[in-house]
């Protein structure tokens, strides 16, 4: 727990108040983000999705308004054609299974098409005040470097790992601090170890050291 305070404290201090950095009015509109998002950066989605939402702000128009013209809209993310699928065939399940709104629970989210648990958290949490940790790879890359989990985890043994030792009224607020860390400090290709004040607990480092 002494570990766990440190970094929480350590992140306090860099990040007192994260937000979640992509654009979003509504349940709908953070779910198809967060399909833009992969591959791409969220400032790119967050030019794109005004546009997109004020063409279609519904799962019902988004599927009236078809893949092709999606396409039109979402160009700039890459991927479009797998994204641009992904859309319609999530907002038509929504439409089929749930009478058009956006479901609140992880079971139901993850029963939508292409939904997985990171984007299913990532909903469950900004959008409906959950308390979750949504494991992407800047949480899965600091959670290993620190010890927080196995370096051999998988995304989903790194959230269980995660869940069991981070207090629940901090889980999300730990999500969003990890990734902006993720990007700013403890870098994939080139981590910024010379300014981190985790070295000392830190494993990644540890072994870097020798």
């Amino acid at each position: 727990m002494k570990k766990i305070n440190k970094i929480l404290s350590y992140f306090d201090e860099l990040y007192p108040n994260p937000k979640c950095a992509l654009n979003f009015t509504n349940a709908y509109e953070l779910l198809v983000a967060v399909v833009l998002s992969a591959q791409c950066t969220d400032k790119r989605v967050n030019m794109v999705t005004p546009v997109l939402f004020k063409a279609a702000p519904t799962p019902q128009k988004m599927v009236a308004f078809g893949e092709d013209k999606v396409k039109e809209y979402i160009h700039t993310c890459g991927f479009y054609n797998a994204k641009s699928k992904a859309i319609i065939s999530l907002s038509q399940d929504i439409i089929d299974k749930f009478g058009g709104k956006v479901p609140k629970t992880m079971e139901e989210l993850t029963s939508l098409s292409g939904v997985g648990r990171k984007t299913a958290n990532v909903v469950i949490a900004n959008a409906f005040g959950g308390q979750t940790i949504a494991v992407d790879t800047h949480v899965h890359r600091v959670s290993k470097r620190l010890g927080l989990t196995k370096p051999t985890s998988t995304p989903l043994e790194c959230e269980m790992d995660l869940l069991k030792i981070m207090p629940e009224n901090r889980r999300t607020k730990f999500h969003h601090q990890t990734i902006w860390f993720g990007r700013e400090i403890c870098e994939a290709k080139k981590p910024k170890c010379e300014i981190c004040r985790l070295k000392d607990i830190c494993e990644y480092y540890k072994n870097k050291m020798g």
